[in-house]
């Protein structure tokens, strides 16, 4: 497929691009700045923007969707003539319930220790030479990347309670739909989005439910 990242130098963004090159698909990407170690490890792929910045031409028809990234905003130029267009557009927990709907999905939540939790369970699985595929949100020694995306029979997600995108206030943990999920604990946090606790508290009690 033919696949364009907007954000593409986030941290889950870059290395969910770098997955996707090492399925085989045709990916490129956009963003407003690009730091290490994102630059480097783009670059290495071949992923790297040749211009920093946005610009709606690198849109076109043929291609076959979209992944937008948190910080891009909802008048984003690339993103606008994505809609012009009709090319499908997905937030990455979208993109990765796509890819997952198929598989156990394994869900780790909580205001604290999601990594530290994920990675003890990615270990776990590796020791016992399980074939699974991941997401965690640091860079995990024994993984090259933070992100694996294979036809694995299971797939580890680090499940995230912040706003999807510009375009779906929806918590990333809803779409993975889980089969099992591990709460770590609920600490009141993301203020700006969920002011009172109850309200932060009640996005728990949604991924328990879905």
């Amino acid at each position: 497929m033919r696949i364009h990242l907007i954000a593409i130098g986030g941290s889950a963004m870059h290395n969910l691009a770098l997955a996707l090159a090492r399925e085989g698909h045709s990916v490129s990407g956009s963003d407003d700045e690009i730091y290490n170690p994102a630059r480097d490890r783009l670059a290495a792929y071949g992923l790297l923007p040749a211009q920093i910045g946005w610009d709606p031409e690198r849109i076109s028809a043929d291609l076959d969707l979209v992944i937008l990234g948190m910080h891009a905003h909802r008048d984003n130029p690339e993103l606008q003539r994505a809609m012009e267009l009709e090319v499908p557009i997905f937030s990455y927990p979208e993109f990765l319930y796509r890819h997952a709907r198929s598989q156990r999905r394994v869900v780790i939540a909580g205001s604290h220790g999601k990594t530290t939790t994920t990675s003890l369970i990615m270990h776990l699985l590796q020791k016992s030479n399980s074939d699974f595929d991941y997401l965690v949100g640091a860079q995990i020694e024994g993984f090259e990347l933070m992100v694996r995306l294979s036809d694995a029979p299971a797939i580890v997600i680090e499940g995230d309670e912040y706003l999807s995108s510009a375009l779906d206030p929806r918590p990333k943990f809803l779409h993975y739909r889980p089969h099992l999920v591990v709460i770590t604990g609920i600490a009141w946090d993301h203020m700006n989005v969920f002011p009172t606790f109850e309200e932060y508290r009640a996005q728990f009690a949604r991924l328990l439910e879905v």
